[in-house]
Order: structure tokens, then sequence, then C-alpha cells
């Protein structure tokens, strides 16, 4: 799964490296991330009449026949497998789907029946990346319509395996403009793309444990232990 993970771009970095042309200034809240968890503001990427925008999203999605938002963080991965017939993600993933703006993401292994220890993982060169997501609107009976989002999620590649039995699914540049609707193909297609990440091109390091508090969200988190 995907549980945590971190966004240090800054506002014109997303822009440069998303190809984003909406000029607007950068939302009061936007700072780089270092702890993001389930139920954030999230910058996502989607197709909007034709160009690129980035919205900040909540993470965990409410599927639109949804009554109350109470089981929004159940929702917070979607699995590559059953996703085109899971029904509260089946739409978004041929309508809706979305680059979510991350760099880094953490994991916890599990060393002993009490104890996990965390690990950050990264391409090597920093090479930029993107999970492929997809997004739904849910409108309340009352206030204003809501968006959230869903990360994807795969069987784990040989770095990954000793850590989790699953991980996100991470999209190099060549794929954003498939995966955003930019060029027409199939759902076969699309399905083709959530697979493993190559581990050649991935690292990974021990971090402390104060990445298991939400409150904190420091550059300090991702360092090695």
């Amino acid at each position: 799964m995907c549980g945590r993970f971190t966004n240090r771009y800054s506002w014109s970095e997303l822009h440069a490296l998303y190809g984003l042309t909406d000029s607007s200034p950068p939302p009061s809240n936007f700072r780089p991330r270092y702890n993001i968890a389930p139920t954030d503001a999230v910058p996502v990427i989607r197709r909007k009449d034709g160009k690129r925008e980035a919205m900040l999203l909540k993470w965990g999605m409410v599927p639109f026949t949804a009554k109350n938002t109470a089981d929004a963080a159940k929702l917070i991965n979607a699995r590559a497998e059953t996703i085109a017939e899971k029904p509260p993600f089946r739409s978004p993933f041929l309508h809706r789907r979305c680059l979510v703006v991350a760099d880094g993401f953490y994991e916890w292994k599990k060393v002993s029946t009490k104890e996990k220890q965390p690990w950050f993982i990264a391409t090597k060169d920093r090479a930029p990346f993107a999970f492929a997501g997809v997004y739904e609107g849910w409108i309340p009976r009352e206030g204003p319509r809501l968006e959230t989002f869903a990360i994807i999620t795969c069987a784990p590649n040989s770095l990954i395996a000793p850590l989790h039995d699953r991980m996100p699914v991470m999209l190099a540049p060549e794929s954003w403009p498939m995966w955003l609707g930019e060029q027409l193909v199939s759902p076969d297609r699309l399905k083709s793309l959530l697979k493993p990440f190559d581990p050649e091109r991935m690292e990974c390091w021990p971090v402390g444990k104060r990445v298991g508090n939400v409150a904190n969200d420091d550059a300090g988190l991702i360092d090695r232990i």
C-alpha cells in the first residue's frame, strides 16, 4: 500500500516539471511536505479543457454514491488488478485519472512481532515520477463540492518486496500524457502502465520513527539512520 509520502517541490518547480500553463499563485497553504498522510490536501495534476492543471484534492476517495465522508480514509489506495471492475474506482479509472505529485514515499518493515522499521524510498538520481491516481467529486447535502483521490498500488518490485507486499504505481514522465488522457488509448493499454517501477532506478534507506507521527513534517524525517 501507500500510506505516507513526500512532495518537496516548490510551486515553480511543480509547474515546470509537469508542464503546467496556469500562472495562478500557489495556494496559501502550499509548502514542501515530508510526511503527507491520508485526509491531507495534496497537489494532483489532471487534464481540463485540453490543459494540465494542478489542484489540491483530499487524499481518501469519497465515492459519488456515498452518504457521508466517514469511510473516505479507507479508500486511500486502489488495487491495479481490480481497478477496472471495483464500483468505487471503475468510472474514475476510465474518465478521471490524475498524477499525484510525489518525490518519495515510506514503507514500514516488520522486524519483530511488536516493532516496525520505517524506510524511505526514492529514485536514485532523483528523476521525477508521479503516482498514478484516480479522483472523484462528491456533493454533500450541505456545503461545497468535495474532490478526493486514491493512489493506485500494484505488486512490489524486488526492492520493495522485503519491506511490503504492495507498492504505489510510479509513472515516469513519458507515461504522463497517456495516463492523463492526452493520448487516446484502450483501457487495456492504460492497465499496462500499472506495473512495478524499475528497481534499478530506485533506492531506499531506514529512517527514524518520528515519521510515524503525522504531526512531524520536517526535512529530518528522511535522514538515513
